[in-house]
């Protein structure tokens, strides 16, 4: 634990499959997901993380952290999904 905050895992659907990403923080960014992700399936290009509540979508930016983003959306927070 750093500075009194705790990690925790972020899951995030890839091409279908659930994947975990371990380790994130309040101050993990969308980037640090993103490039973690791409680094353990091997994958290299552009790649964006997407919000995704009910049937609304909406694309992080790079330096968004998606715990926070996940915070925003108040007691519907456990229904986001990250694509």
């Amino acid at each position: 634990m750093l500075l009194g905050l705790a990690a925790m895992e972020l899951k995030v659907w890839v091409d279908g499959i659930q994947r975990v990403v371990c380790g994130v923080s309040e101050q993990t960014t969308c980037q640090e997901v993103v490039i973690a992700l791409a680094q353990a399936i091997g994958q290299t290009g552009r790649f964006v993380l997407v919000q995704r509540l009910r049937e609304k979508e909406r694309q992080l930016l790079p330096q968004e952290c998606p715990v926070g983003a996940q915070a925003t959306c108040g007691q519907f927070a456990s229904d986001v999904q990250f694509v």
